[in-house]
């Protein structure tokens, strides 16, 4: 990692775990449909099926399981969701790698998925603190999505750093490693325990796999007492 000034982090499953918010959302929908038609138990329902693996059409197949398949608009419950003020905080050593590393390197973030649900995370995670750009590539269009490497050509932009100067952190081997790989960048993949992708194997190209963050405060505070 020598000569890296700028670490770029993924959120979802990197900062925080996405089933913490998958539930919170899950109950904020649940506390819509118990008010719109006495529902009393559509969160532990979708819960059920998230951890069995279902992804997808879980409100579906919560109301079509308990009968009100016509009772109400799924459209309106996947509003919900993603509009909900997320009940989520950093993981400790999540906190712990930003508050030293700010101020030492730069930072940035690049994620992914529904704007409006994407912005709600930062808000609640507090990131603005630590982030002064984060690219959001859900409002770049869909074929501009992650792994597509025009988010981070932005941050690349904005920081005024490209190639090996920078570095991403993130979870995901399908979306998080091939666009900064096709810049240049270097890599490091977080697996955590808990983690969406937790069993999916890293591509061969990631310079660094490790479970927690503390691997990134180890290398860059290293480089700055060089």
């Amino acid at each position: 990692m020598k000569g890296v000034r700028g670490v770029v982090f993924d959120i979802d499953d990197t900062l925080y775990l996405e089933r913490d918010y998958v539930w919170s959302g899950f109950r904020a929908v649940g506390e819509f449909v118990s008010q719109q038609i006495g529902m009393p138990d559509f969160a532990n329902r979708a819960w059920t099926l998230f951890t069995d693996g279902m992804r997808g059409n879980i409100f579906d197949q919560v109301l079509l399981d308990a009968g009100q398949s016509s009772a109400i608009d799924v459209a309106v419950l996947v509003d919900v969701y993603r509009h909900h003020k997320p009940d989520i905080v950093l993981l400790p050593d999540a906190s712990q790698c930003l508050q030293q590393l700010v101020g030492k390197v730069q930072l940035a973030c690049v994620t992914g998925g529904p704007v409006e649900s994407q912005r709600a995370k930062v808000e609640a995670l507090g990131l603005e603190a630590f982030f002064p750009t984060v690219v959001f590539t859900g409002s770049l269009g869909a074929s501009f999505e992650k792994p597509h490497p025009r988010g981070f050509e932005m941050v690349e932009e904005a920081l005024g750093l490209s190639g090996d100067k920078l570095v991403y952190v993130g979870d995901n081997p399908a979306k998080d490693f091939a666009g900064p790989r096709a810049l240049g960048w270097k890599t490091i993949r977080i697996r955590r325990a808990g983690s969406l992708h937790e069993r999916i194997p890293s591509p061969g190209f990631v310079n660094v796999e490790a479970e927690q963050l503390p691997v990134v405060t180890d290398i860059f505070l290293k480089m700055t007492r060089r």
